[in-house]
């Protein structure tokens, strides 16, 4: 089946662009605003409105498959990509990417994302944003040309894959809504929770840590007063943005360690994941260096809580980087930071195949097409976790990922 053509269109996200940096060195709020001045290069104001492209193909018997270009909601940290406007990568798209895809054959996913993968602009690599968008179409292509779901191409086309009709546990994020937030995701029945959005320590954890011992104890309680199923009990999964190493330090594996213990402890009998402890800003090797030592420490004393690297961990090199050094115990796979999903693909299955844990994960700044397109994905590869995307309004992602993931066992179970 050929593809006849490609066409784009502007798009909005589920969330924004933010600057994490600027808020980092203590942005103010008024309402859904951030107040003082962006320091991130791109960034007129502090929050943006998120934006995306639709790159849609048409295949020569009129189906028209389409995926969605777009970036994270800390564009420009951490060492990803600058800042995704649709005005500055439309063009590239026609230009750079049109042509090579009309009249090939929507017959194999994977070898047309890799030749997607190798194209570059004055020397360098298409933007993150647009690999992931552009990879989504093929894939949707390639399945709508041979009537199959895309965990079926993904099932077909990579060794490791275990297509099977049930469902991947779901991690919902709350933002900075940590309470009504999490009361949604328990009425919902989520399998991790609640993301909770400690990126500040005065505020959110505590000059010692004691305001997210709080949290993790009323999130406990919450539960456990207010389950209506005594069988449920969902893993805690909070992402601390570095503040642990800013209170205690980056190489202080001791008292990180110690602190940690203790929100383990206090989330009991829920088991406890923390993400992003320490926040290495200069590069990656520092990263893993200080995840790993912290890890060894969490390992040798038999504390029971696992620990997810986030920043740094960018590319499919990145995660394969953390996880042959054994730095955490489940990555982040933030599936636009990866560019093509096939990337993504072979970044859960790496994973798998060398015990780390894997956490296809992603952004609120995505779209509706972006979230169903990755959780078909995790059918096949069976990460432990995805993330409930995009948006932070809880109810939102979790019902496109979770509805997604019914449909798509229903077909699974109806053909066998």
């Amino acid at each position: 089946m050929k593809i006849v053509d490609v066409v784009c269109s502007p798009g909005r996200t589920g969330f924004y662009f933010d600057d994490q940096r600027a808020i980092k060195q203590g942005a103010g709020h008024d309402g859904i605003f951030y107040t003082g001045t962006p320091v991130t290069e791109g960034f007129t104001s502090i929050r943006m409105a998120g934006e995306s492209i639709s790159v849609q193909i048409v295949l020569e018997d009129g189906q028209v498959a389409y995926g969605d270009c777009a970036a994270v909601q800390y564009s420009g940290a951490g060492g990803r990509d600058p800042l995704f406007l649709a005005k500055d990568f439309i063009p590239i798209i026609e230009e750079h990417i049109k042509p090579t895809l009309i009249g090939k054959e929507a017959d194999n996913f994977r070898q047309l994302a890799e030749d997607m993968e190798k194209i570059q602009v004055n020397g360098k690599r298409l933007h993150t944003a647009i690999r992931y968008g552009v990879s989504q179409a093929l894939i949707d292509a390639v399945a709508r040309a041979n009537h199959k779901q895309i965990c079926e191409v993904v099932a077909d086309e990579y060794e490791g894959c275990e297509l099977k009709p049930e469902l991947v546990d779901i991690f919902t994020q709350s933002g900075d809504d940590r309470y009504d937030g999490a009361d949604k995701m328990i009425i919902k029945g989520a399998q991790v929770l609640p993301h909770a959005l400690i990126n500040h320590v005065a505020d959110k954890l505590g000059n010692n840590g004691e305001k997210l011992l709080e949290y993790v104890g009323w999130l406990r309680d919450r539960i456990l007063n207010n389950r209506t199923d005594e069988n449920y009990n969902p893993i805690f999964h909070i992402d601390c943005y570095g503040t642990i190493g800013a209170v205690f330090g980056n190489n202080n594996y001791k008292e990180m360690a110690d602190y940690i213990e203790k929100l383990g402890e206090q989330a009991k009998p829920f088991h406890l994941r923390i993400e992003g402890p320490m926040d290495c800003d200069t590069n990656r090797e520092e990263q893993i260096e200080a995840l790993a030592g912290l890890t060894k420490e969490i390992d040798d004393r038999g504390i029971d809580v696992e620990l997810v690297a986030d920043e740094w961990c960018n590319t499919l090199d990145d995660v394969k980087a953390f996880t042959d050094a054994h730095a955490g115990h489940m990555a982040q796979i933030k599936t636009p930071d990866l560019g093509g999903i096939n990337n993504t693909i072979e970044a859960v299955l790496y994973c798998k195949a060398n015990g780390m844990g894997a956490y296809q994960g992603g952004t609120c700044n995505e779209t509706d097409r972006s979230a169903r397109i990755l959780t078909q994905c995790a059918l096949a590869t069976r990460p432990k976790q995805i993330l409930a995307k995009p948006g932070m309004g809880v109810d939102e992602g979790y019902m496109l990922v979770y509805n997604e993931m019914q449909r798509a066992v229903a077909l699974l179970k109806s053909k066998k």
